[in-house]
C-alpha cells in the first residue's frame, strides 16, 4: 500500500482543534468575575475513572464572586472538593452538604502572576500539538515521497503549505495568549 499525500484541509481542522481546545482553556481562567466556565475543564476522579467536573454537577453563578456546585451523587462530594482545590486555579471550596461554594479571590499581582503563567502553559502545550501535526504532515509527505516519487516542485509546495499553516495557527495561539495576557493585567 502506497502511502496517501497529507490531506491539508484534515490538517487545518486538526491544527483548529489545538487552537479551539487553547481558546476554551483561556476562557476558564477567569480573571475577576465569576462564570462557570472557569470550573468546566476540571477532571474528577469518579465511578473508577476521570469525569468533567460538569458530568457529575451543576455548576452556578449566584454572586459575581461566588461559584456554587451542587453535586448530583453524595458520594462524590469530597472528589470534586478535591478536584477543585487541587486544579491549580488557587480555589478553596467550602462544603455545605452536596453544595460546595467557591469563592473567587481578589485578584492580587501574585494571583495575576498565576493566572498569566497558567495561561502561557496552555499555549506552550497548543503550540507543541500543532507542531506535532506539522511533524506528521510531514512525515506522511516524506513517505508519499518514497512511495510514488513526487515532482520536486509538489514535494516542495505541499512542504510549504504545511509550514504556512503550522506558522498561522501559532500565530492565532500567540495573539489568543496576548488578549489573555492583557485581560488579566487590565482588572
Amino acid at each position: 500500500m502506497t502511502a496517501a499525500v497529507p490531506d491539508l484541509k484534515e490538517l487545518a481542522r486538526r491544527m483548529e482543534g489545538a487552537v479551539e481546545a487553547l481558546r476554551k482553556e483561556l476562557q476558564g481562567l477567569r480573571t475577576g468575575r465569576a462564570s462557570a466556565s472557569l470550573l468546566e475543564p476540571i477532571q474528577v476522579e469518579a465511578y473508577g475513572g476521570h469525569m468533567a467536573l460538569k458530568e457529575v454537577a451543576s455548576i452556578t453563578v449566584p454572586e459575581p464572586r461566588l461559584l456554587q456546585v451542587s453535586v448530583w451523587d453524595k458520594g462524590l462530594v469530597k472528589a470534586v472538593e478535591k478536584a477543585i482545590r487541587n486544579a491549580g486555579l488557587g480555589l478553596n471550596p467550602v462544603t455545605e452538604g452536596t453544595t460546595l461554594r467557591v469563592p473567587l479571590p481578589e485578584l492580587t499581582q501574585e494571583r495575576r502572576n498565576e493566572l498569566a503563567k497558567a495561561a502561557h502553559k496552555y499555549a506552550e502545550q497548543a503550540r507543541v500539538a500543532v507542531r506535532n501535526l506539522r511533524h506528521e504532515g510531514l512525515n506522511q509527505l516524506k513517505r508519499a515521497d518514497k512511495d510514488t516519487h513526487l515532482a520536486d516542485e509538489e514535494y516542495k509546495r505541499i512542504g510549504d503549505e504545511i509550514q504556512k499553516l503550522t506558522d498561522r495557527h501559532i500565530e492565532a495561539i500567540n495573539k489568543l495568549l496576548e488578549q489573555k495576557e492583557k485581560d488579566i493585567r487590565q482588572v
